[in-house]
This record gives C-alpha cells, structure tokens and sequence, in this order.
C-alpha cells in the first residue's frame, strides 16, 4: 500500500470537533431555550474520554502511573491517557455539574457522584465488537449495560420518576471509533479481507447508530458526538508507517482522509437520525408540504402547486428539504454545542 505524506495543520480541537448533537423537541421549550439545567454528564467511549475505568478491567491498557497525570491534580495519575485534565472533565466543569467525570467502575463513588455524572468509557475499545477483543477492555455495548445498571441505582434511591427526568436533562456525551481504525483496520488484517475501507466505515456506523439508539430507548435525548480526530497525524502511525531513510516526520495523509470521510458519513447519519428520533410533535414525516409531497422539490415546487394548511406539523417543506420548525429544531439542539466551542 503507497502511502503519502503530507504535514497537516495543528491539531486544534482533534477531538472536540462536534459534528452532531441529537435532541428531542420535547426538552426544549417552544421559545427554543432550555428551561432545565444540565442534570449530568454521562459519557461513553474510548481513552479520549476514559478517567479511569481500566483501571478495574484485567488489561494492559492502563494509565494509572507516572507521569501520567502530573499535571492532574496533586499530580495523581488517575487512568485518563494524558498529563491532566480529559475534554469531558472540561465540559462537566462548563456546564456547571462537576469539576472531574470518575470513572464509574470505582466503587468508593457516592449516589451524589453518580448522580452528577460518571464515564463508562474504556480505553482501547471501539463499536467493531473485535476492537475491544483484541486489548481485553469493556465491550460498547457492556457500556450500555453498565448505564441500565447505573439508571436501576439512581431509581432505587430517589425512585423511577425522578429519574426518568434526571436523565432526560443529562448530558451524553459519545467519543470512540479511532481504534476501530488505527489499532484494528490497519493493523490486523482480518477486517481488511473482509471490507474495503468504505464498506468499513459503513460497518462502524451502522454501529454507532445502533449504540445512539440504545441511548435514546433508554431516556437519552441531549448527545453529543465529535468526530475522529486526523488519525493519520498520530505519532504512533507516523512513526510504523514511516519508510522515510531521513526519518522525516509527516502526517500520513492516507489515513486522515479515512477519518474525514468517517466523519462526513458520520454526520449525515446524525442529521437523519435527528430527524427521525426528534419528530415530535409532527403528524406528517415521509411526506413533503408542497405539491403532492413524494417527488416536488425545486422547479417542481413552485407557485402553482398546492401547499399545506399547516407546515407546523410537517417535517419536510418538499420532498428533499427540511421545514423551517426542523431546522429551528436541529439549531436550538446545537445551542449548546456552539457556546462550548464560541467561549472555549
């Protein structure tokens, strides 16, 4: 396989470039402001976001030891794969629920911790059930499972309804995939006989939005889901896919564009998916407003044809495009995404 090697720009936001935010209608008010605060932060994923639940998983993948960590505070190496602080100990502390998001396997956690928001996440694992096979860790799907634990704990001590509304005004926040890539599709070959890279990427989606789904079944309805980062800008992959004699070091240009191409499938999932899961309060959702609502858009749709009494309960305005309610909807969804990344 040729690789090409091409310098990228800074890393900025690798990690937190959100690309979709999936919300119910029903949790925004019809001004289009939310009148509840967040409740918690609960998160799901890979060592992006792991503070620490390797560390009771029988795995090499851990972080628990110097010098990780020093920059943590009283420099204690936690399990998070970094000097400090995780994105998700930042937006935890943003959104006012707490200043660090532990790890919900540590089993010294109060109801209170719990109840402000835990990380199932665990490093090393990804949505391709092979993933976290190959470094022994926690399964996304075992994660889900530890969420319908962690919802049975919070309705056994403040009781089912009130819970049903904790996690209706949660915060979910989801950060995996770059294993599925860079530890497994490139590395082992076992997907590679069985997927090109575009049939994978199709394969790790269908995936994702199944583990959205379980989220949203299970009460979920305020998500946020960045995308992956330039995986191809990883010092690691540079360095074992590098046949450079001078060793100059450069971003493997081949697989960012993997990523890339993830993440623009990624988010016209998410865009679907909003449509579909946040259609509440609309009687009419495989059909347009205009003309007859199966084939008119553009030209076809035009001051002659016949156009709904009341657009207001309509998902789409012809047959392709939105109404203006959806996107007004898919705006205030995106609320506070854009103020983390404006005040950030």
């Amino acid at each position: 396989m040729r690789l090409s090697y091409k310098h990228s720009p800074p890393l900025l936001l690798s990690f937190l470039c959100l690309l979709g935010f999936v919300s119910a209608a029903q949790a925004l008010t019809k001004h289009g402001a939310s009148n509840k605060k967040i409740s918690a932060l609960l998160v799901f994923g890979d060592s992006t976001v792991d503070p620490g639940n390797n560390n009771y998983v029988g795995t090499a993948f851990k972080s628990n030891f110097p010098p990780y960590g020093r920059e943590f505070l009283n420099q204690i190496p936690t399990g998070r794969f970094t000097d400090g602080r995780l994105p998700t100990d930042f937006v935890a502390s943003y959104v006012g629920v707490k200043e660090y998001v532990p790890p919900y396997l540590d089993p010294t956690l109060s109801i209170l911790e719990l109840m402000t928001g835990v990380s199932f996440a665990s490093a090393g694992t990804g949505f391709d059930p092979l993933t976290p096979t190959i470094s022994g860790v926690i399964p996304i799907p075992k994660q889900l499972e530890y969420f319908r634990q962690y919802k049975r704990r919070l309705e056994s001590a403040i009781g089912k309804r009130r819970t049903e509304d904790h996690i209706k005004n949660a915060l979910f926040f989801i950060s995996a995939g770059t294993n599925d890539f860079v530890l497994n599709y490139f590395t082992l070959p076992i997907r590679r006989q069985t997927y090109t890279v575009s049939s994978y990427q199709q394969f790790v989606l269908q995936l994702f939005k199944e583990f959205i789904q379980g989220l949203w079944d299970e009460g979920a309805r305020k998500i946020m889901v960045p995308g992956l980062g330039p995986i191809g800008c990883l010092p690691i992959v540079i360095t074992l896919n590098s046949n450079n004699a001078n060793l100059q070091r450069g971003c493997v240009e081949e697989y960012s564009s993997v990523a890339r191409g993830f993440n623009l499938k990624l988010q016209q999932e998410l865009n679907f998916m909003q449509l579909s899961l946040a259609n509440q309060g609309f009687d009419e959702v495989n059909v347009g407003c205009c003309g007859t609502g199966y084939l008119e858009a553009s030209f076809l749709c035009n001051p002659k044809s016949y156009v709904c009494p009341d657009v207001s309960k309509y998902i789409f305005w012809d047959s392709v495009h939105p109404t203006e309610k959806v996107y007004r909807n898919l705006f205030q969804a995106s609320r506070p995404v854009i103020d983390i990344l404006v005040n950030s």
